[in-house]
């Protein structure tokens, strides 16, 4: 069972060793939705994972197997990932809470050998007396992997081409380390779900030693408590995320001068947003990255670089190589829209599992998208407009919905919104947006909405229509599917395209 280690550190071997080195010290800090939190040493971390590996190897489980862990987050969670490394299989974390017919679908894709999740309570329950020996120690031919976030259309299983193996010397956090090393120690919020990117780069954390504060779901005010509390050094945050914790209320009362680096990723930040936290924090200490799951390529910058390129997702990182092409592969010039490519000298760190799985668009040269639309400036610095799947034609005219939900995002009576295209006798799609007010009982008119919009956008952009509802259908990595939210209000459309689903995890650490 046991594989030669060439270099870098097998994942179970690294946790097994930082708790041999610190075993009484504070691994993770559990902050429950019920208030309550709970302490995890590095030793109970790796002897419950040891446990918790020894019964799923007596389930069968062996190297290069896909263990598939369902579980909210939860210490558990992470101890279930790291049962799965020590018994050499590929961890993949899906969501805990997926109507029956798409988790379904997804095992279907990724048949595991084992799966962890609420209704297998007996892995837990035999592991506590399971022994605490360590297993002989083994490399995941493939680490880990990452589902699709879309809730239509064929479910996608990602997963990493790399083996499970951890290289100190590649830095914990490569976009922020990228800027100049980060003081030590480093505690980190962890605020998304662990079966997102953001999220499950916390276990890179755990195996560099360093403390993380793990959400159970998020909470913003919760999230400027916690900060307070263990001087968190930093956290990875959706625009969604950061844009609830600026609009709470006493947030420019509150102590986030431990914050060495916020970094954003999943879509672009609205201009009034991203100026809100390089006040919150300093530009030197707000980081931005664009890339996918699967690996193709990456973009980053730092603040004071966004504000000098307002709304840009940054520089390519690296090696990546970035060029806009139009629906013909042809080029385009800095300034103009068309699909955004990238490519590495390596080729993607991904792959899909499953053979009913369309691959991204490439090019004969190497050069990979995903789908979205974008534009160069003449410095390269790269910008989004939006999803070619949810760009909303109207009059003949483009409209990318991520621009106007930008702007009504600033309105103060609008805790979130989306902007979705409505099929219209007259326009041939309405620009209608969804509004989550901050006060439900309170909600703004529509002629105010729609007069902040005109204030901020272009006439044929600004909302036509808008729907106040008490909260929009995000998951617990703040992501949602416009193309399921104009299903459920026009029905399907015999003439067009049934709806996709929405880009797998854009933000990577």
């Amino acid at each position: 069972m046991t594989s030669v280690v060439t270099e870098g550190v097998p994942f179970g071997t690294q946790i097994r060793r930082i708790a041999e080195a610190d075993p009484d010290g504070i691994g993770v800090v559990f902050a429950a939705e019920d208030g309550t939190e709970r302490e995890v040493t590095w030793r109970e971390l790796d002897e419950r994972s040891t446990q918790l590996a020894h019964v799923f190897v007596a389930h069968g489980l062996t190297v290069g197997d896909i263990l598939a862990v369902c579980l909210r987050n939860s210490p558990e969670h992470l101890m279930a990932c790291f049962a799965g490394w020590k018994a050499g299989a590929a961890v993949v974390p899906m969501r805990w809470d997926l109507p029956e017919w798409e988790r379904g679908r997804v095992l279907a894709t990724m048949q595991p050998k084992l799966i962890v999740d609420a209704d297998h309570p007996e892995y837990f329950e035999a592991s506590l007396s399971a022994p605490t020996t360590p297993l002989p120690d083994v490399v995941p031919p493939r680490g880990w992997g990452v589902c699709s976030s879309g809730s239509t259309g064929t479910p996608k299983v990602i997963l990493m081409n790399g083996e499970g193996l951890f290289y100190a010397e590649s830095g914990m956090n490569t976009i922020v380390e990228a800027f100049g090393p980060l003081p030590q120690p480093q505690r980190v919020l962890v605020p998304a779900p662990l079966y997102h990117t953001n999220g499950f780069t916390a276990t890179r954390n755990l195996m560099a030693g360093e403390r993380i504060i793990l959400l159970e779901r998020f909470s913003a005010p919760r999230i400027l408590d916690l900060i307070e509390k263990y001087k968190v050094t930093g956290f990875i945050g959706a625009t969604p995320m950061l844009q609830r914790l600026a609009q709470v209320a006493d947030i420019d009362q509150r102590d986030l001068s431990s914050l060495d680096w916020v970094q954003q990723g999943a879509s672009p930040l609205p201009l009034w947003l991203g100026r809100r936290w390089c006040e919150l924090v300093g530009p030197e200490h707000l980081f931005l990255s664009y890339g996918a799951s699967e690996g193709h390529g990456l973009v980053s910058c730092r603040g004071d670089h966004w504000l000098a390129h307002p709304g840009t997702l940054g520089l390519p990182f690296g090696e990546t190589e970035v060029k806009i092409l139009d629906a013909d592969g042809k080029e385009l010039p800095p300034g103009e829209v068309g699909g955004i490519y990238m490519r590495t000298p390596t080729g993607p760190a991904a792959s899909y599992v499953g053979d009913n799985v369309t691959p991204m668009t490439k090019t004969e040269d190497g050069f990979v998208t995903v789908g979205d639309l974008g534009w160069l400036d003449e410095e390269g610095y790269l910008y989004m407009a939006d999803r070619r799947v949810d760009m909303i034609v109207t009059g003949a005219a483009n409209v990318y919905p991520a621009e106007v939900e930008a702007a009504l995002s600033e309105h103060p009576q609008i805790l979130d919104v989306v902007v979705i295209g409505l099929r219209d006798p007259e326009w041939g799609r309405r620009v209608h947006a969804i509004v989550q007010p901050t006060d439900v009982a309170n909600p703004p008119d529509e002629a105010d909405i729609i007069a902040f919009a005109k204030a901020r956008v272009a006439p044929y952009k600004v909302p036509k229509t808008v729907e106040f509802v008490a909260s929009l259908p995000r998951s617990d990595a703040m992501k949602l599917s416009r193309q399921a939210l104009v299903l459920e209000r026009d029905g399907p459309d015999p003439d067009e395209e049934s709806p996709g689903e929405e880009s797998p995890g854009q933000a990577t650490a």
